[in-house]
């Protein structure tokens, strides 16, 4: 399977309609872009570099959202567990229940991780409250020609877990249980665009995972498509290209992590050069890095979970680390339903989630980091060089904490290519914010033959990975999306 160069496009006569999806032969190796991906990627890269679109100036942004802000209601109160409505905990297993059955519940989950070819490596257990939601949600952006340049339609978007409320959403955000109308409130906006869409028209469709330490293998659809209708926009909607969009991306906590992801996965030219390990290299790595992964786990009773206490108001460790599970009751004028109770995970403290990056013969590479984390659907996908909450570790020794932790933290302003603060899903999660950073390697020993469980790849590489679930974690993703905008930003200064 070629990961990074696409076949060039076959003449007009010779794709009949119909095949513009198929796999087609590169070499003799079936690859899994399409026969468009160049032209497609050549729209994309057009759209990256308009810095202004033809409905909105990328400068009325911010303000407009301000203006949305001010325009709805929106309260999140924290509130004691036996204030929440239609929620309970059940009697046998403790579990954190919907009446209705749907939405997702908190539940125990406890993971058993050994190390080594065979299994035979050192082992850690340990047991965790944990979000469980089977349903796929759609996490869709509407795309739109318009003078000749992509738009995308962005919605701003309430979330009660976001520290700043309201920030730049996909078109469509929803679980199941939301556009199904479990909850009983009105349709979701722009919802048919993404149910049975004409394959022409599809950017990206993927599957892709969210957060395995606080989910339990939880997956949403991931989407992108194109419209040459006229689309009804609603107040809380606009057009943006992705220049635009980019230039946002530089901002703390407007753009939100469901659209980060969708815009992570939107094809690429590979402009980057020459990578310093070859796309069969780096698959054979990373299955190397499945194998030796042996990680066992198990969904539990809440109520069984060690390590963990539960009062009236939270549920959390017993040392204070890690996060706690809360309750909020919120108010929502732009939402599908008004107002509700639910649960939510607060993270305890600021994350840091960085790649270290550096040219490596003239081509720009960042050090990846497979990870296992107990939620995921197939134990291990890449992750940035850090990802870590510093406080978490700060009674280990020097020697236990998080590889390459230090040298982020302690980077000069002038190796930071870029830093921004962002949310993680505001959905479920609390104040879940993390510093994003991109940080020049410098003169760090990481050269060219990391530490076990690191590789160097090209973004190009990466970004090829995103076009299938469970290889890329959602962190990595929004370092992509990040990515992406630096370089937008170089183009624009060019």
């Amino acid at each position: 399977m070629t990961l990074r160069h696409s076949p060039p496009p076959a003449p007009p006569d010779a794709q009949p309609h119909g095949t513009s999806h198929r796999a087609v032969l590169d070499g003799g190796a079936a690859t899994l872009r399409p026969r468009h991906h160049r032209e497609l990627a050549a729209r994309l890269a057009l759209s990256a570099a308009a810095t202004e679109g033809a409905h909105m100036r990328t400068a009325d942004v911010q303000p407009w959202l301000e203006e949305r802000r001010a325009a709805g209601v929106f309260h999140v109160d924290r509130i004691a567990f036996d204030e929440l409505d239609q929620w309970r905990f059940e009697e046998i297993t403790g579990n954190l229940v919907h009446r209705s059955g749907r939405f997702f519940t908190v539940e125990g989950m406890d993971v058993v991780e050994r190390d080594g070819p065979y299994g035979d490596g050192p082992s850690r257990r340990w047991q965790q409250p944990v979000i469980r939601q089977p349903e796929v949600g759609i996490l869709g952006i509407l795309a739109k020609e318009f003078d000749g340049v992509l738009h995308f339609l962005m919605q701003a978007k309430m979330e009660p877990g976001n520290p700043n409320v309201l920030q730049l959403s996909p078109t469509v955000q929803a679980t199941r249980s939301n556009y199904t109308r479990a909850h009983r409130g009105t349709d979701v906006k722009l919802i048919d665009h993404f149910f049975r869409p004409d394959p022409d028209r599809v950017v990206v469709d993927v599957l892709q995972s969210e957060q395995g330490s606080w989910f339990y293998r939880k997956t949403n659809r991931n989407m992108c498509v194109e419209t040459v209708e006229e689309v009804e926009v609603p107040d809380d909607y606009c057009w943006l290209t992705l220049g635009q969009i980019a230039d946002l991306l530089h901002a703390d906590e407007t753009v939100n992590m469901n659209a980060r992801t969708v815009l992570s996965c939107l094809p690429t030219e590979d402009t980057d050069g020459r990578a310093l390990h070859s796309d069969t290299q780096l698959l054979s790595w990373f299955t190397g890095e499945r194998s030796r992964h042996d990680i066992q786990v198990r969904r539990l009773p809440l109520a069984s979970v060690e390590g963990w206490k539960q009062g009236a108001e939270t549920i959390e460790h017993e040392e204070g680390r890690y996060f706690r599970v809360v309750a909020v009751a919120v108010r929502g004028s732009n939402r599908e339903r008004v107002s509700w109770t639910q649960p939510l995970i607060e993270p305890v403290g600021l994350g840091v989630t960085a790649f270290l990056t550096r040219e490596i013969a003239g081509v720009r590479h960042v050090l990846v980091r497979a990870v296992a984390e107990g939620g995921f659907l197939d134990t291990v996908e890449l992750a940035p060089t850090v990802q870590a909450t510093p406080g978490n570790h700060a009674h280990l020794p020097a020697a236990d904490q998080p590889l390459f932790l230090d040298h982020v933290l302690d980077a000069p302003d002038s190796r930071v290519l870029y830093r921004a603060v962002h949310s993680e899903e505001g959905g479920r999660f609390l104040n879940a914010r993390s510093s994003y950073l991109l940080v020049d390697a410098g003169e760090h020993p990481a050269a060219l033959d990391p530490p076990p469980g690191f590789l160097w790849v090209t973004p190009a590489q990466l970004s090829s990975l995103t076009d299938h679930g469970h290889y890329v974690n959602v962190e990595a993703r929004t370092l992509l999306a990040c990515l992406h905008a630096l370089a937008a930003g170089t183009r624009g200064r060019k």
